[in-house]
């Protein structure tokens, strides 16, 4: 068997394939182990109530209640089957990131800038440069 050395570009493609497929596995896995959410205990969660939303809005006003609904959100995310969807949309977030890394940069001129230089300074077209 000959092993060669491959280059950046195929590792990093190879690579954003593999953390995909894993991560999407994981998802699958997830969403097929997470059981439906627990019901509270007393029978309702007290702060979906009126009281505990109006004491909210009294003590720190609107932007209170929305900080508690957005950091109720965000705990969310991290459990049962919306864990599983967070899982895959990082999986592909990941995944197109060392995509994106994959794209090869275009190659150096021989001054060693890629965009030539700036017009009419040290390597660029003179007649770009009118002001002379």
């Amino acid at each position: 068997m000959r092993w060669q050395r491959f280059d950046r570009s195929t590792v990093l493609r190879t690579t954003s394939l593999a953390i995909l497929i894993a991560g999407l596995a994981a998802a699958i896995v997830i969403y097929a182990n997470a059981g439906p959410a627990p019901d509270y205990p007393l029978g309702s969660d007290p702060e979906d109530s009126k009281v505990y939303l109006r004491q909210l809005e009294l003590y720190g006003g609107k932007a209170n209640v929305l900080g508690v609904e957005l950091r109720q959100w965000f705990d969310g995310l991290w459990h049962g089957r919306s864990l599983a969807f967070t899982v895959a949309v990082l999986a592909a977030l990941v995944a197109a990131g060392f995509r994106l890394a994959a794209i090869p940069l275009p190659p150096l001129d021989e001054s060693g800038a890629a965009g030539g230089g700036l017009p009419g300074r040290d390597g660029g077209s003179p007649e770009a440069d009118t002001r002379r």
